[in-house]
């Protein structure tokens, strides 16, 4: 292999798809990055096996296509300390190759490219949607938060992606609390879903660049593409049957709670201070027009309340909440009021944007309650 490429084009290529390289890995060879050099375009590859990140950059001179192993670590701690210079890249032995720059030059050692494992991606039969890269990186940012950590029930650690004919709706739920994030910008001609694990779509919503228009997905029974400008992530995914998350949306919650976004977030973080530490709790007590908030840890003889001025129509109504799982949904969303639609005090309240901006927030959100003393 013998290339010239830009240092700093390489270094951002490779801090692109370094977020897959493993931090300890049964299989050293996954410490590496395998670079591929072929008709002038190199091509890097990172993996765990469980996810894949892969990218192309042109080289600004190819003169011998090869394919090497590189130490990933090694390589972006020399790249991070070299300025924007051509860096000459070649293999001088069977196991080093050699950096070289205008005024030195740096030896490397790396690994047979057959030693690095084969990626598998989708089969032929594969299911393919394009899907508005904006709409993509808000939708996952917008659930991701809401996954569980349930080694019981591995399909809720990932978000569910329902692509249906008129519309998509990406669902995360750890049983406390079930985000929905809809768009009808995504549609299929046929109904398919999957699972998408937690840890690749927090990487695929940190790599998408504000540049990148359209992401195209492929996906079958196990495994799934995204490809977007040179990169590709491929990784697999969650097996399991989501459940019918449609089923406990509830739909007739009839004392309804308007009121604007941030006061209530603000409200709720001045209140749970003086809340239990293990249990966080606090209470909401509606009455007409009027919510108070309320909070105390009897162990330490702490208290808070705060009354905040709404817009309540409804019975009067008592009802506890986990502070922190609130307080998630309420900072994640980003309409500038809320509606809150709550049935009672035992059943899971519905929080959704006010109708006058329901057309451009997509997210609702539903929450259980607490016992409260």
């Amino acid at each position: 292999m013998k290339l010239t490429i830009s240092s700093t084009n390489l270094l951002k290529a490779l801090m692109d798809v370094s977020k897959a390289i493993p931090s300890k890995s049964p299989l050293p060879i996954l410490e590496n990055f395998l670079f591929v050099l072929k008709e002038g375009v190199l091509e890097i590859t990172a993996s765990d096996s469980e996810l894949t990140l892969r990218t192309r950059i042109e080289a600004e001179g190819a003169e011998e296509d090869g394919s090497i192993a590189v130490p990933a670590r090694h390589m972006i701690d020399l790249l991070k300390e070299l300025p924007d210079v051509p860096l000459s890249i070649k293999t001088v032995s069977d196991s080093s190759f050699e950096c070289s720059w205008g005024s030195g030059n740096s030896a490397l050692p790396y690994f047979p490219a057959a030693d690095y494992p084969e990626i598998k991606s989708t089969t032929e039969d594969a299911i393919t949607v394009e899907f508005p890269a904006e709409s993509l990186v808000e939708g996952i940012q917008s659930t991701v938060y809401a996954t569980a950590d349930d080694e019981i029930r591995p399909a809720m650690n990932g978000i569910f992606f329902d692509i249906d004919l008129e519309s998509t709706t990406l669902v995360a739920s750890d049983s406390h609390k079930l985000i929905c994030y809809t768009t009808k910008d995504v549609k299929a001609s046929e109904k398919a879903s999957f699972i998408l694990h937690k840890k690749p779509a927090n990487v695929l919503r940190s790599i998408i660049g504000k540049d990148v228009e359209n992401v195209s997905i492929s996906f079958d029974s196990s495994s799934a593409q995204f490809r977007f400008g040179a990169t590709t992530l491929i990784c697999r995914l969650v097996v399991g049957k989501y459940p019918k998350y449609r089923d406990v949306i509830p739909l007739n919650n009839s004392n309804i709670l308007q009121i604007d976004r941030q006061l209530l977030l603000n409200t709720v973080k001045r209140v749970a201070v003086c809340a239990n530490k293990a249990s966080n709790h606090i209470k909401f007590t509606l009455k007409e027009g009027q919510l108070e908030i309320s909070a105390q840890d009897l162990g330490f003889a702490l208290a808070a309340y705060e009354k905040v001025m709404c817009n309540y129509s409804g019975d009067e109504l008592t009802i506890g909440f986990k502070s922190t799982f609130l307080t998630e949904i309420l900072a994640n969303m980003n309409c500038n009021s809320l509606v809150v639609k709550f049935a009672d005090a035992r059943r899971a309240a519905l929080i959704l944007p006010a109708e006058e901006e329901a057309e451009t927030e997509k997210v609702c959100g539903i929450l259980m309650p607490i016992m409260i003393q």
